[in-house]
């Protein structure tokens, strides 16, 4: 019997990618870049897995994991998953873990010469639908800020006729919510009823300003109101108040939250993200759980680069009932850190990678580039609620 293979060390690195745009939120601005740590799980047998975290910089706090896994073969996923995610509540990191298995996948799809896809019970299509993430937006593509509804109905009908997205979802809380609930009946007059609508305060909005929107936007139906208010017991009063369907990605979004979020009636759909649920397993955990209490399930973004997005896609396609299009930030990137560039969109779908593994390699050349970016403009996740163009600004939950 062959020695199984080992762990032998992890690697990890900062890189930063600018955008077209500075993006805003309710929470603050990215200031047009995004920041991810790229994970390298080396074997002693050569093969190398990727992953991928976000979160700032993540090298010290994966560092600190590193003799928990070395000397593990990475097809003991269960073992991994005890000894980095559960071992101590004070150490427990869904984000640090779903990079591990990632990457621990990853080596497996190489070994085995099959694609991730297959190690998570086959794909049952051959590429992921994606949205127009929306975002206000400062120093737009040829000058200028969005300031008005109409200005982010315009790149919304730019991203449908670029991309050939058939869905949008606005990230809102930035501007008054009446204007922000004209940019959806813009969307829907411009674009038709084929085109999904979803809205996403990120539960910034009090629970009467979310009901009222909800009733503003019954009409149009949109596909999903994401986070409208704080916490579970928000959720849930919304939910009784309005005919619009409930969606999240921030309550639940964690195992320990899914009963008591079930048990509240609070939502309609939960968007999953790899690194909140514990990883491409854990979405698939996740899902036979709303299966089995008729929840919807779609995938969400965590302004991932191409490692984590190509993990978003073999993750999506195994999954029946994933057919909402999934969010992404990916096409406000200039660039990308793997092997051919940025993957690309046909007719709004990304197509999963075929290769073994991810089916994706990293750039070397555009790793160099990238990590020297990040060194000259450093982690702006310290300064993340800032916005320069109003320094004395600060988020206050529930106060719209």
């Amino acid at each position: 019997m062959e020695s199984p293979l080992k762990i032998v060390e992890l690697r990890s690195r900062c890189v930063a990618i600018p955008l077209n745009a500075v993006l805003r939120s309710n929470t603050g601005v990215h200031p047009g870049y995004f920041v991810r740590t790229v994970l390298e799980v080396l074997t002693d047998e050569g093969v190398t897995g990727l992953g991928e975290v976000g979160g700032g910089d993540q090298r010290a706090a994966l560092a600190k994991l590193t003799s928990r896994v070395v000397g593990l073969d990475p097809f003991q996923i269960n073992v991994i998953r005890q000894k980095t995610l559960r071992n101590t509540y004070f150490m427990s990191n869904a984000r640090l873990y779903a990079a591990i298995e990632m990457a621990c996948l990853d080596i497996q799809g190489k070994v085995l010469n099959r694609p991730v896809s297959d190690l998570l019970g086959g794909r049952l299509r051959e590429s992921v639908p994606f949205i127009a993430y929306l975002f206000w937006r400062y120093d737009r593509p040829g000058g200028g800020d969005d300031m008005r509804a109409e200005d982010v109905a315009d790149h919304c009908e730019e991203l449908a006729a670029n991309l050939g997205v058939r869905s949008m979802k606005l990230k809102a809380g930035v501007m008054g919510p009446g204007e922000e609930a004209r940019v959806l009946e813009l969307c829907r007059k411009r674009l038709g009823w084929d085109f999904g609508l979803r809205i996403d305060p990120n539960g910034t909005w009090s629970v009467s300003t979310a009901v009222r929107i909800g009733r503003r936007l019954e009409d149009i139906q949109p596909e999903w109101f994401e986070d409208p208010a704080w916490g579970l017991e928000g959720l849930a009063a919304v939910r009784r108040a309005i005919r619009v369907p409930i969606g999240t990605n921030m309550y639940p979004a964690r195992f320990d939250d899914l009963g008591p979020g079930i048990r509240l009636g609070a939502v309609d759909t939960i968007l999953t993200d790899l690194h909140y649920w514990e990883g491409m397993l854990g979405v698939k955990e996740l899902c036979a759980v709303c299966r089995a209490f008729g929840i919807s399930a779609a995938m969400h973004s965590g302004t991932e680069f191409g490692i984590e997005l190509a993990a978003m896609l073999h993750t999506a396609s195994t999954i029946p009932e994933m057919v909402a299009a999934a969010d992404a930030h990916y096409h406000y990137l200039s660039d990308d850190i793997i092997a051919g560039g940025k993957l690309a969109y046909r007719d709004g779908h990304i197509a999963v990678p075929k290769g073994p593994g991810l089916g994706v390699e990293l750039d070397a050349e555009k790793m160099d580039h990238y990590e020297r970016y990040f060194e000259k403009h450093g982690d702006y996740y310290a300064r993340f609620r800032v916005d320069p163009r109003r320094p004395d600004w600060f988020p206050v939950i529930g106060s719209t």
